[in-house]
């Protein structure tokens, strides 16, 4: 976490913990950071910077409607991040553009969660045998040897749409099981 970050959590902590003076001050440290990442991402479209205002306002007001999502134990910036990225995606869709998101680009985002003590390989393999072949081969290929979308679409002969698809099929079938077997 930077500097500008380790104030952020701090001004953060102190306005959930009802300070107001330190959430307005929050909102105004956060704002330049929001803005410049607002005009980058509107720049990489060949859209003017005056469109940022809307994007950076919307941010803001989706912050502090979302201000107890946030998790004080861990980094601030990833969470505005991630509210910024959506607003500036609500606003592409608004002028008609579609953003197509490579899941590469969203490893470091999405990173897994460390895996619970109780679920070990043997548990791993038992949850897997309840999925279609199709699903289990992705789901083993991409998450268990940690081969990529492209390499997994091309051992598998699919495409790489059809890959990601399918894990997010698999790792909604997965998720009911586990739920399940937790009962």
């Amino acid at each position: 976490m930077n500097a500008d970050e380790e104030q952020w959590a701090v001004l953060m902590r102190a306005a959930t913990a009802g300070d107001e003076t330190a959430y307005r001050d929050f909102l105004k440290a956060v704002t330049p950071a929001i803005r410049g990442l607002a005009r980058r991402n509107l720049a990489r479209y060949g859209l003017s910077a005056g469109d940022a205002e809307d994007v950076v306002q919307d941010t803001l007001l989706a912050i502090h409607l979302k201000r107890q999502t946030w998790d004080s134990d861990r980094p601030i910036g990833p969470w505005i991040s991630a509210i910024a990225r959506n607003k500036f995606i609500d606003q592409m869709r608004r002028r008609g553009h579609r953003i197509q998101v490579r899941i590469e680009d969203m490893a470091e985002i999405l990173a897994a969660e460390e895996q619970p003590a109780g679920l070990d390989g043997h548990d791993i393999t038992r949850m897997l045998e309840n999925l279609n072949e199709k699903q289990r081969n992705v789901v083993r290929a991409l998450a268990v040897e940690g081969a990529s979308v492209r390499q997994t679409a091309e051992r598998l002969n699919m495409t790489e749409g059809a890959i990601r698809v399918t894990l997010h099929r698999a790792v909604k079938a997965l998720s009911a099981i586990y739920r399940e077997s937790d009962k």
